[in-house]
């Protein structure tokens, strides 16, 4: 608070922000435009108090030059300033000469009362505005006054604050500050509107008056009719006076015009007139302009773009940016905030990073650290919130920059407890967008939010609905770029969220799409109360209600939010759907709108939804039919990420059914060569999500092409490279795609043995940390890629991971299937082996397992299956008769032919099924023998070394039938002295009684799996 006047108590601070808007009356006295309004009297020394005429004639002149040109006292002087006996002068001057009186007085007066406030470097104070106002009463202005007298007094008085609103505002100080703000506006509007133009009018008048409109207005004061009529009457004299302008007005006239347009100025043809006529001057005076005018014209031109006053950076005012960089020593803390602030604004709004422009931000940001220690807190603030912008619009990091940064950031926490909550909203909201943009979480900054989250709570109230947009959104995104989650944060959060939902209806629609995205990422965090429904209901359904109103980027985050909401939400409420089907219309309508990363997150949250159980409507449909060609014709500007995040996108949608969109494998393809060309720029869960796509859409029939080869192959050099870098979520995916690749043909190369060698030691060191699901993976993968992984190695895998699977209450039935066929490999390996420990745990976890699945009746085959064969291994009872396809291959029926051709008397079945599992392809019953014609997909890779876990598996358990197996590699076949020989040798075994049953390879003949093992 401000106590440097004697005699007045200071209790009345001055606002921050300067100037609040109260609630205006206007009323007048003596000539105003209002004539009928009243102005209660105070007790006052009546007009023909003794001595008035004695003052006015000798002392007053004396008394107000005197009062210019020495230096000020300020208790003395403001005391002497609103003395009765002044005033009753100037009205005695004024009775005087009537309609001869030019105001003169009356303008030395305000004049004197702004130097008072100039010299003691601060607009009077909400007592002093009180003192002044009792005796300015009848200080009244009629258009009698001279041109000069009405700008001296008018701009004098704003300068001063004697208009400015303070509060709380006693009503007889609003009521006289109406009245003589009424009377000044009328004589303005008067003089301006003369026919002819007045003699008088100068250009230092205009654009006196200019500005001190939009002063009264940032100020605080109601835009009344009169004020409105004052604006009106004054722009057509900017254009007519163009010439006579020096720079300083320019600046002036631009920041006035940029004020008012900023406090809802109507942009009338007059407006736009004379902003048109102002701006080629910038240019024809760019030498001439000090350094607090080239501020202010950046500062203003910047406000014009953002409020679509003109379209860009005018060429002309282009002319001042060699200026900055000049000038940079020059600026004070103030200049420099405001200009980095205008070029934030302008790049904000599409502005180029030409030479100069990038010039003058160096520039500037190269004298933040000189000039930090005289920064004020809104200089901080703006300060923060424009270093975002800049670095949000493409401005690299320089070390100018970061300097900046480092220079603010301490500054924020030493200030922290007087910041006003716009300050507290922008600077939260900018130190997320920079930390976003690549900046590191330094412990000054960690200091920072840490300094301002607790200001969050206490402020909760204060916030306006985009301030609390900004603040969830600012803290969702430093949740998301790793924040340490303190219970500050949490409270920070807590205290916002009632008030969301208690001003759901003053969001705009860009609010409601970044509450809503902070409200999933901050769920996705952890960073969630008790009180998500309500607060989500309430912005869901003003989603519906605001439907038609979001833009393509709205959309684009609504939909992501959705489908990270339910991913994260066991319930789906109402307000869901609703919204959903509010925006997926828009989704094609606006098709051509989306950038790269909304088609992106668009598909992404269109995957995601199919995946959590949403209905594949014909809009639903619509609007990934509608994105596909977008996508395609924009898959150059793909980055890494999106080409990563569209890829998972599409395996998701083909695993969920929809592989028959049209479109959908052609843009896949369109996509991998995009793989390869960015394969060094990959993340770790970016090349675990990608070789899980693969696998994916090769399981789901997307055609193994040479390309999709090749991402495979480019990407499994990284594997091994990143192995450290994987957290289990992503090993548990890798090895299952590598798995799943395996099994579709994939070729079995060094890169490839090498990846799997990487992956499994991180297995078992983070046996802990793997879910239900991520253990039925990786059970199934290791069992899946056969003989390629040495079987002490799988032992020891399964060891240390089955138990959690089998004993998990919590496990979905696709899960413990799995986990089911992945035991019962790993004990069909152990019963090939001779010497192995057949290990009677793991058919107790494959008992405990099969028990889950007893009374369940799956209805695909491939489930029935796992499940016959498990009753099949445990000697139970199958719960059903399982439903097989026989297919009968070329070498299949070609061998059987030739066995038929060499042992006519042979009796041999093909296809058949026995003891419900799968079928075998030739049978020979009088012997008990089953012939198996081993092709490609029997083995890990195509050299016929390493055997499959399929393969083994079934020939596991017919060997526990009771069958001889023997395995025919089809590439015996193909010429005719090995076919010969595989029929010598069937007529041997056929000619010999049994000794005991195994299998028997007709390649090597081993008669267990240890000459089989590629990998070890």
């Amino acid at each position: 608070m401000d106590r440097s006047s004697a005699g007045i108590s200071g209790q009345y601070a001055r606002s921050d922000n300067g100037y609040n808007q109260p609630d205006d009356h206007t009323a007048s006295s003596r000539c105003g435009r209002y004539r009928n309004a009243t102005v209660r009297q105070w007790d006052s020394p009546p007009r023909t108090a003794p001595g008035r005429n004695e003052f006015y004639h000798s002392s007053f002149t004396r008394s107000s030059q005197h009062l210019q040109y020495r230096s000020v006292n300020p208790a003395q002087d403001f005391n002497t300033l609103t003395k009765q006996e002044i005033i009753d002068g100037l009205l005695s001057k004024s009775d005087h000469f009537g309609d001869r009186y030019d105001g003169r007085n009356h303008g030395q007066y305000a004049s004197s009362i702004k130097k008072y406030t100039s010299a003691a470097k601060r607009p009077l104070n909400r007592a002093e505005q009180r003192q002044l106002i009792r005796v300015l009463q009848n200080f009244t202005a009629t258009r009698s006054w001279s041109w000069r007298s009405l700008s001296t007094t008018l701009h004098s008085f704003t300068s001063a604050g004697v208009f400015t609103p303070h509060k709380p505002m006693d009503e007889r100080v609003k009521l006289t500050q109406a009245a003589l703000l009424s009377t000044l506006l009328d004589a303005l509007i008067f003089k301006c509107n003369q026919k002819p133009a007045a003699w008088d009018i100068d250009a230092r008048g205009i654009a006196n008056l200019l500005w001190t409109t939009a002063k009264l207005v940032d100020n605080g004061q109601e835009r009344t009719p009169g004020l409105n009529e004052a604006v009106v009457a004054l722009l057509p004299h900017v254009n007519a006076q163009k010439d006579q302008f020096i720079p300083q007005h320019i600046a002036n006239l631009l920041w006035a015009m940029a004020k008012l347009l900023d406090n809802v100025q109507e942009r009338t043809p007059e407006f736009k007139e004379a902003v048109a006529a102002l701006l080629p001057k910038v240019k024809e005076h760019k030498a001439n302009f000090k350094p607090q005018g080239i501020a202010n014209l950046l500062w203003a031109v910047a406000k014009l773009v953002d409020n679509g006053q003109t379209p860009g950076l005018n060429k002309d005012v282009a002319a001042l940016l060699p200026h900055v960089n000049a000038q940079k020593d020059q600026f004070n803390a103030q200049g420099i905030a405001n200009l980095l602030w205008a070029m934030a604004k302008l790049v904000d709004n599409g502005q180029e990073w030409t030479p100069d422009f990038n010039a003058a931000v160096t520039a500037l940001l190269s004298q933040v650290n000189v000039h930090k220690a005289n920064l004020k807190l809104q200089e901080i603030a703006n300060l923060l919130w424009a270093m975002a912008k800049l670095v949000d619009n493409g401005h690299e990091w320089t070390p100018e920059l970061n300097k900046a940064v480092a220079a603010l950031l301490p500054h924020v926490n030493a200030q922290k407890g007087r910041f006003i909550p716009q300050h507290i909203a922008n600077q939260l909201w900018a130190m997320a967008k920079l930390v976003d943009n690549g900046l590191r979480q330094t412990p000054q900054l960690k200091e920072a939010v840490t300094a301002l989250l607790p200001r969050v709570n206490t402020e909760k109230a204060n916030f306006k609905p985009q301030e609390i947009a900004n603040l969830l959104w600012a803290m969702a995104k430093l949740a998301d770029k790793g924040q340490e989650q303190t219970p500050g944060l949490k409270e920070a959060v807590a205290a916002l969220l009632p008030h969301v939902n208690a001003q759901k209806e003053q969001f705009i629609p860009q609010h409601i799409a970044n509450l809503l995205w902070a409200i999933a990422k901050l769920m996705d965090k952890g960073e969630w109360t008790p009180q998500p429904n309500a607060v989500m209901a309430g912005l869901l359904h003003q989603v519906h209600a605001q439907k038609a109103n979001f833009k393509p980027q709205g959309i684009a985050i609504l939909l992501w939010a959705i489908a990270k909401l339910m991913d994260n939400m066991k319930d789906r409420t109402p307000e869901f759907n609703e919204a959903l089907v509010a925006l997926l219309p828009h989704v094609n309508a606006q098709k051509a709108n989306f950038k790269p990363l909304e088609i992106t997150n668009l598909l992404w949250a269109m995957a995601k939804l199919v995946d959590n159980g949403q209905e594949p409507t014909t809009e639903f449909i619509e609007a990934i039919a509608a994105l596909l060609p977008c996508m395609n014709a924009l898959k150059d500007q793909f980055i890494p990420k999106h080409t990563v995040n569209l890829l998972w996108a599409m395996a998701k949608l083909m695993d969920n059914g929809l592989k028959w969109i049209p479109g959908l494998k052609e843009t896949v393809a369109a996509l991998l060569p995009h793989v390869s060309a960015q394969k060094a720029d990959f993340e770790p869960q970016g090349i675990a999500n990608l070789l899980w796509a693969m696998a994916k859409l090769v399981d789901n029939g997307q055609e193994q092409t040479p390309e999709l080869n090749e991402v495979v192959a480019v990407l499994l050099p990284h594997v091994n490279a990143l192995k450290d870098q994987f957290i289990p979520h992503h090993i548990a995916n890798l090895l299952w795609a590598m798995a799943k690749l395996v099994d579709k043909g994939q070729e079995q190369t060094p890169e490839f043995n090498e990846a799997v060698a990487a992956l499994l030691p991180h297995v078992n060191a983070l046996k802990d940390q793997f879910t239900s699901q991520h253990i039925a993976n990786l059970l199934w993968a290791t069992a899946k890629m056969g003989e390629l992984v040495e079987l002490s190695v799988v032992t020891s895998m399964f060891k240390s991971l089955v138990y959690r699977i089998s004993g998990s209450p919590q496990i979905c039935q696709q899960a413990v299937l799995m986990s089911l066929w992945g035991v019962m490999v790993c004990c069909a390996r152990l019963s090939l082996v001779s010497n192995a420990n057949k290990n009677n745990e793991f058919e107790k976890h494959m008992d405990d397992l099969f028990t889950r699945l007893e009374a369940t009746f799956p209805d695909n085959e491939e489930d029935q299956s796992i499940i016959a064969m498990a009753a099949s291994w445990l000697g139970r009872p199958c719960p059903f008769i399982p439903r097989y396809q026989t297919v009968i291959s070329q070498p299949q029926t070609f061998f059987r032919e030739q066995l038929q051709l060499c042992i006519p008397s042979l009796q041999i079945e093909e296809e058949k099924s026995l003891n419900f599992l799968p079928p075998v392809d030739l049978l020979l019953p009088d012997h008990n023998m089953v012939i198996e014609i081993q092709g490609p997909f029997h083995y890990v890779g195509s050299d016929f070394k390493a055997r499959n876990g399929s393969t083994l598996l079934k020939i596991a358990l017919l060997q526990k039938a009771g069958f001889e197996v023997i395995e025919i590699p089809v590439n015996l076949l193909w010429n005719e002295d090995s076919m010969k020989l595989c029929i010598d040798q069937i007529k041997t075994r056929i000619d010999i009684l049994p000794q005991g049953h195994g299998s028997v390879s007709l390649k090597s003949g081993w008669t267990d799996e240890k000459h089989s093992t590629v990998y070890k």
